[in-house]
């Protein structure tokens, strides 16, 4: 599957060498009679934890990098999981695109923040007193703790939202549309070493590129639907790359430099490379929702 001088997929154009990994099936221990519903994130926290927040019970499962179950909490709170990232404080955000809001929780789980009003979509509360959510896709903390969320999931107006470290709301832009700075579907967000922020705009098959108040720089187009972004330790990306079943590693200018991965059911492949995470030790991480797991790619030789 891998030892191919270069990947190309049938619907994609882009062609780059196949990257050096290999796919390590049942890395994670489950509890007995417990499954994974559709894992719709991954997430890693200091310690090399693993998060996988998923649509079943006990929606947030937490292992040990060794992929050991310590526990699993969440049940009750959300309605239909969506984003997953952890800060540099290890602190959990959440996005729940059916019920439009999306939650901060300590390392121990605990609720810390709520940003929106559960099951009430829009703009303003009736009260006037803060800003609504309408199909928040990922909520990411920015170098001074401000929150950028991403939202419009396919019927809501298509928005970044700025909020202070405090969740006061701050500022908003985009709209949906195709042009330069609108969106039909954020999908997920990644802040450069520059403070520049990549967003995955996901049915409009691209990365597009803005400072930190929303002013558009640059796209680069890559056909499919980009879906997970995730930093790489040479300041370049991850990128998961949807329904297309790809992984592919950008350079800093968004250039694809490998990719691996496929569309199916087996080892190595995916029915959605939805959002994507990368370890300590360089093992990456890819939640598929519609296959219902998370698969681990190691590198090859490791």
């Amino acid at each position: 599957m891998y030892d191919v001088d270069m990947v190309v997929s049938p619907s994609n154009p882009i062609v780059a060498p196949p990257l050096d990994y290999v796919p390590a099936p049942d890395h994670f221990d489950l509890p007995p009679g417990a499954n994974f519903g559709g894992v719709s994130g991954v997430a890693i926290n200091s310690r090399g934890h693993i998060f996988v927040f998923h649509r079943g019970p006990g929606p947030l499962m937490q292992f040990d990098e060794d992929g050991r179950f310590i526990q699993a909490f969440g049940d009750g709170l959300f309605t239909r999981p969506h984003g997953l990232r952890i800060d540099a404080e290890d602190n959990i955000w959440l996005t729940d695109m059916g019920a439009h809001f999306a939650l901060k929780l300590s390392p121990k789980g605990r609720v810390l923040m709520v940003l929106g009003s559960k099951g009430a979509p829009g703009e303003q509360h009736p009260y006037g007193h803060l800003r609504l959510l309408n199909e928040p896709s990922e909520v990411v903390t920015g170098p001074d703790g401000e929150l950028y969320v991403l939202q419009g999931h396919g019927k809501a107006e298509c928005a970044i939202l700025k909020f202070d470290r405090d969740g006061e709301f701050q500022t908003c832009w985009g709209k949906s549309g195709t042009g330069p700075g609108e969106f039909n579907i954020p999908h997920s967000l990644v802040i450069d070493g520059d403070g520049l922020l990549h967003i995955a705009d996901r049915s409009n098959q691209r990365i597009q590129v803005f400072n930190s108040e929303g002013r558009y720089l640059r796209e680069t187009i890559y056909p499919g639907t980009p879906c997970g972004l995730c930093p790489a330790e040479d300041g370049g990306m991850w990128l998961a790359h949807g329904h297309e079943g790809r992984i592919f590693k950008l350079a800093r200018d968004g250039a694809v430099t490998g990719m691996m991965g496929g569309q199916g059911k087996a080892a190595g492949h995916f029915g959605e490379a939805h959002y994507i995470a990368v370890s300590r030790r360089g093992e990456v991480f890819v939640a598929d929702p519609l296959n219902w797991r998370v698969q681990k790619f190691v590198p090859k030789g490791s």
